[in-house]
């Protein structure tokens, strides 16, 4: 998967994966994640390698070193990108079914950025939206942010997220049975 991530991963954004030791449990989840966020950390020349939860589990990044962090149950992945305003991280692992695409992406985004049309798959574009939600937490004005309410659009070779007035663009990838996404907000 880290191969064919070339494209998303541009210079000044450092990337690590770790995987999640048996038996794939949230703890072992947790730790994954947090070993992929010091390893990244360090890559970026960041002296504070921990990542702490503050107040609803999210993951606090030293000052300076926005990240983000994801997982399945057996690999997680961090991203820290220096001098951003925000950054989100997404992998999935799981079946996106036909009743969770009709709930979480609207009609506009079915039609024109999944197959035949589009060129992305339900997975990614689900990945898509928790990344930008990520990017974007704490941005949207009046509250009320939900992943599934964010709205995609084509722009490029990636895609534009965007809520209340808000917008990040966004990258997706899918290989080897993965969904990726990663979303900077500058």
């Amino acid at each position: 998967m880290t191969a064919g991530l070339g494209t998303l991963v541009t210079p000044g954004t450092y990337l690590e994966w770790a995987p999640v030791a048996p038996p794939y449990g949230p703890g072992e989840q947790f730790l994954a994640g947090r070993q992929a966020a010091a390893a990244a950390l360090a890559a970026a020349g960041s002296v504070v390698r921990s990542v702490p939860r503050v107040a609803g589990g999210r993951p606090a990044f030293p000052g300076g070193y926005p990240g983000s962090i994801a997982h399945t149950d057996r690999m997680a992945v961090a991203v820290v990108v220096p001098g951003a305003a925000g950054v989100g991280v997404d992998i999935e692992d799981a079946a996106v079914t036909e009743r969770m695409v009709e709930f979480v992406l609207y009609e506009q985004e079915r039609r024109t950025l999944l197959a035949p049309d589009g060129r992305y798959r339900p997975v990614e574009l689900f990945s898509a939206k928790e990344a930008a939600f990520k990017a974007l937490d704490g941005t949207a004005v009046g509250g009320g942010l939900l992943f599934w309410r964010i709205e995609l659009l084509r722009a490029g070779d990636g895609l534009i997220a965007s809520f209340g007035g808000r917008s990040v663009p966004v990258w997706a990838h899918y290989a080897d049975g993965l969904a990726f996404a990663l979303a900077v907000r500058w």
